[in-house]
């Protein structure tokens, strides 16, 4: 059982940054691929930057390339998403979200889930 618990959320204005914080639970972090998602109001969840369990490889939906950046240090058990030029689109609820399989992380259909917190951008 992974528990994960996200931090670092707010209110910003376009153009600032921001950085996302997960801590996860258990002794097994490094075997974990970790990832984000997020949800806008009346928008399904849809995938944002996932990383594999040494870091090495890191996957990035289109819309977010360039502006932000997904880490991680496994011996604080965290993942990072630096967000860079935030834009009023960025709002939603971001979830961190972690499984053992990179291939079920990708698609959404990965283990565990965060509980969520809130990014909002103002124009």
């Amino acid at each position: 059982q992974v528990q994960l618990v996200e931090s670092g959320g707010g209110l910003v204005q376009a153009g600032d940054s921001l950085r996302l914080s997960c801590t996860a639970s258990g002794r097994t972090f490094s075997r974990y691929a970790m990832g984000w998602f997020r949800q806008a109001p009346e928008k399904g969840r849809e995938f944002v930057a996932a990383i594999t369990g040494t870091g090495v490889n890191t996957y990035y939906t289109n819309s977010v390339k360039g502006r932000f950046t997904i880490s991680r240090d496994n011996a604080k058990n965290t993942v990072y998403l630096q967000m860079n030029s935030l834009k009023p689109e960025d709002t939603a609820v971001y979830y961190c979200a972690a499984d053992s399989q990179l291939s079920k992380l990708l698609t959404g259909e990965n283990a565990y889930w965060g509980q969520g917190t809130q990014v909002t951008v103002s124009s």
